[in-house]
């Protein structure tokens, strides 16, 4: 089976001057939701079972998807307040039924290929995979390094980069992690696992230069209703 976590709690606090009041993943680009484009990519990459991480308004997204066809099982958590990315993130694991899952967030699309991305992952034996997008010239992300064997080192602060390797926001994470770690039920996943372990767990950086955008703030936002017409 193959699943994947999509986390769709957000306020998009950033995008308040160009999307109405609803959640991030349900802002309209191009005519459609933005999670509807994540759902097309997932039943392209023939995932079979999508689980939802939800938190503000959720009720709307459960609404949407009331009238929506999707070819894969969809399973949803709901946030009662806000446990920070690795909170979320723990609680969907709860509904994964494999020995691992794709996780990716709902204001990012990344189109690459899951496939050689699951078998990097499992060649590796890694707790967590990376997808790492090549960039130049940004400000806007931290940047991430790695070592020959692409084990990642080191997390870098967001600074201007002449060129570097930025977080994707797509990762494959082993549910066994969750059981070896000891953790609140609040915690961000960037920090207090991958920064905090970056030694003590295996964690892998696999480098795919495919179309990346993240809707976040709104001149990404404007550029993805331009890129996404048609689709």
């Amino acid at each position: 089976m193959k699943e994947c976590i999509i986390l769709a709690g957000g306020f998009g606090t950033r995008l308040q001057s160009v999307v109405s009041d609803v959640p991030k993943c349900m802002a309209e680009v191009a005519g459609k939701p933005f999670l509807r484009y994540l759902f097309d990519y997932a039943a392209n990459e023939g995932f079979n079972h999508i689980i939802l991480s939800l938190g503000y308004k959720f009720e709307i997204v459960i609404s949407w998807l009331e009238t929506q066809n999707m070819p894969f099982e969809v399973s949803y958590v709901a946030e009662e307040y806000p446990l920070g990315t690795g909170g979320a993130i723990k609680l969907a694991f709860t509904k994964v039924k494999g020995t691992e899952a794709f996780v990716i967030n709902g204001d990012t699309f990344f189109d690459l290929d899951s496939e050689s991305f699951l078998e990097f992952h499992r060649e590796k034996e890694s707790d967590i995979s990376v997808a790492l997008k090549p960039m130049q010239d940004f400000d806007r992300y931290g940047s991430v390094e790695l070592d020959d064997e692409q084990r990642i080192i080191r997390f870098n602060e967001k600074e201007y980069k002449k060129e570097g390797l930025i977080n994707g926001g797509v990762y494959i994470i082993a549910k066994k992690l969750f059981s070896k770690l000891s953790l609140p039920e609040k915690f961000s996943f960037e920090k207090d696992i991958m920064e905090s372990h970056i030694h003590g767990i295996n964690i892998y950086g696999h480098r795919l230069d495919n179309y990346f955008i993240d809707i976040g703030i709104p001149s990404d936002f404007e550029k993805a209703n331009v890129d996404f017409l048609g689709k």
